[in-house]
């Protein structure tokens, strides 16, 4: 889906930077850009946004090259099915689903309010799904791992980080929670998976999923008209009520301030704006 959405804004004309971890998909990226006549449109810059330093080189690299950005997809994800530790000590999904999304949005958000039009943030994640829970007392997971256990706790956590970032920044910088469901995207995010799990996945995905034409068309609708509300939810082409429990206001103002002090930030500072 990442693949898709930047060579899709880069053939309409905007200039596109794709960030991940793994710089031989990097090549094929910007191989496929030259192929179609984009490679002036697109870069590539590789980083592990599982990190606090990964994610702070995103966002020196971005505010050094950039004097403002139009939009922000955040759709970095990987599952484990085994617990492991980042070298800032935190768990793994956490840090990439959830972490890496918290620290772009706020580290970003002065070159996405920089333009002259307005800009977005679009977080593709699972918003609408009530399935998992924030585990207040154990958010990194040390007593009770399993993958789909870390996966929804993430998914809930950026339902959150929307309903914070939007009370925020978005009367400035909208923020979209957008879930476009089982889509055809690839498997490459599975390869630690156990491989009858995957290959079941697999086959379910060829009869079931979506094609990722079909997943990524919302995400270009957004950033061509960015909505004019604060904080907008699709799941599967399906408005989400914002009064779900899962888009609780004060869950959402409890984990900002958990999260601000977890990467060393004043909590009051960096989570709570004119709109709290």
């Amino acid at each position: 889906m990442g693949r898709a959405v930047v060579l899709g804004r880069a053939e309409r004309g905007d200039r596109v930077l794709a960030v991940g971890s793994n710089p031989a998909k990097g090549d094929r990226l910007l191989a496929a850009a030259e192929e179609a006549g984009l490679g002036e449109r697109v870069g590539f810059l590789a980083a592990d946004l599982s990190t606090i330093a990964g994610n702070q080189k995103v966002i020196e690299h971005v505010t050094a090259e950039y004097g403002a950005i139009g939009a922000l997809v955040l759709a970095a994800n990987r599952q484990s099915p085994k617990r492991i530790e980042t070298s800032d000590g935190l768990e793994s999904t956490f840090a990439l689903y959830y972490l890496s999304r918290y620290l772009l949005g706020h580290g970003l958000m002065p070159t996405l309010a920089a333009g002259l039009r307005r800009s977005v943030i679009i977080n593709i994640a699972a918003v609408g799904l009530t399935s998992g829970q924030i585990h207040w007392n154990d958010l990194q997971l040390r007593d009770r791992y399993r993958t789909i256990t870390a996966q929804l706790q993430a998914g809930r956590a950026n339902d959150l980080l929307g309903v914070a970032m939007a009370a925020q920044f978005g009367h400035q910088v909208p923020y979209v929670l957008y879930h476009p469901g089982f889509t055809r995207s690839g498997y490459s995010a599975m390869e630690q998976i156990n491989p009858l799990t995957r290959a079941l996945i697999k086959t379910i995905g060829r009869a079931a999923a979506r094609p990722v034409e079909k997943a990524v068309a919302p995400v270009h609708d957004f950033i061509d008209a960015p909505p004019t509300a604060p904080l907008t939810a699709v799941d599967r082409g399906k408005p989400v009520p914002l009064g779900l429990k899962t888009l609780d206001p004060a869950a959402a103002r409890r984990l900002a301030d958990i999260t601000a002090a977890l990467v060393n930030a004043d909590p009051i500072r960096t989570t709570r704006g004119d709109g709290w």
